[in-house]
């Protein structure tokens, strides 16, 4: 960022967190990169404090960075919404299921790197024969 951000308002919709900057450009981001967020209530929510780096929510201990709302997947995709919008899939039980490392998994289900198509097929097929075995209980 060239120049300071200064944000004029904040707020929530749709499962998403929007700002306003003060040249009126909005951005947003998916509430499911913000787990704690998601979950709070309005009145947690309302419950923030800014700085020159970002927005601090102290009651959920919950922090976004101003550059976050610049990046180029406000919404998860692929690995990362599946794991997202299923939490109750352990993410590291998975990856050692699958013999891959765990801090490569978790980097992917944060966004941060891209599997390749196959890799993504692999994870994917894994999720569904743990599925499957559920389905067989």
């Amino acid at each position: 960022m060239e120049k300071e951000l200064t944000i004029k308002k904040l707020w929530f919709d749709d499962n998403k967190i929007f700002i306003l900057t003060d040249d009126g450009k909005e951005f947003w981001q998916s509430l499911l990169w913000y787990r704690r967020l998601q979950n709070a209530t309005d009145r947690q929510r309302n419950n923030y404090s800014m700085s020159f780096s970002g927005i601090h929510w102290p009651e959920i201990d919950e922090d976004i960075s101003f550059e976050s709302f610049f990046y180029d997947n406000p919404e998860p995709v692929g690995i990362s919404r599946l794991f997202l919008i299923h939490p109750e899939l352990n993410v590291s039980a998975v990856a050692r299921r699958m013999g891959i490392r765990q801090s490569l998994m978790a980097a992917y289900v944060r966004g941060t790197k891209k599997p390749s198509a196959d890799r993504e097929n692999e994870i994917k097929n894994a999720v569904r024969q743990i599925g499957a075995e559920l389905m067989r209980i």
